[in-house]
């Protein structure tokens, strides 16, 4: 049953592009528009699969991609200290779910580091929610090289986490790699 289904749709696929190519080919504009509008859509494309690289190169992610947990947790020690907090790294054991804790202008911050592949989910964020009142911060914050799982991101709304994901780190990374950039000039 499933079989006649799939080949009754197949066909029908079939009979609409050829329907559509035969008014498309039966006028010059017509495939000409067509041309263009495939063509540009495929060098469109392959201008921001460029420019996506090429943000990656220059972020630097791809160094803190193959970094083991630990070094991850220093390099945002480094990375945090030039956007201005004092920062300390917990013990590597017996952390009681922080990993960084910042200062601010008398404002503590308590920051769960997780270099996940998959998507960072709940118990990160149980763990910070936990961390946030041994240390007694006022803010804790989840960093990954990844992204959350929905139910991550919800807890942490409820528990007013602040999620730093991929997108966010690499800004941060790309922001100081220009800083340095312009000190070296």
């Amino acid at each position: 049953m499933f079989d006649s289904f799939l080949g009754g749709v197949i066909e029908g696929v079939k009979l609409s592009l050829d329907m559509i190519w035969t008014t498309i080919s039966a006028d010059p504009a017509l495939l000409a528009l067509f041309l263009y509008i495939v063509g540009g859509s495929f060098v469109l494309g392959l201008i921001v699969r460029f420019l996506r690289e090429q943000r990656l190169r220059k972020s630097g992610i791809r160094e803190v991609d193959q970094m083991s947990g630990r070094k991850f947790e220093e390099y945002l020690q480094a990375l945090l200290k030039t956007k201005g907090y004092a920062v300390q790294l917990t013990p590597a054991t017996g952390d009681f779910g922080a990993d960084l804790v910042l200062s601010d202008k008398g404002r503590k911050i308590v920051v769960q580091a997780k270099r996940y592949k998959k998507n960072v989910g709940v118990k990160a964020v149980q763990e910070i929610v936990s961390a946030k009142s041994y240390y007694k911060a006022e803010e804790c914050w989840v960093i990954t090289k990844s992204f959350y799982t929905a139910q991550a991101i919800k807890l942490a709304r409820s528990n007013h986490v602040r999620l730093i994901n991929r997108n966010e780190l690499m800004n941060w990374m790309l922001k100081e790699n220009n800083k340095k950039k312009v000190v070296s000039l």
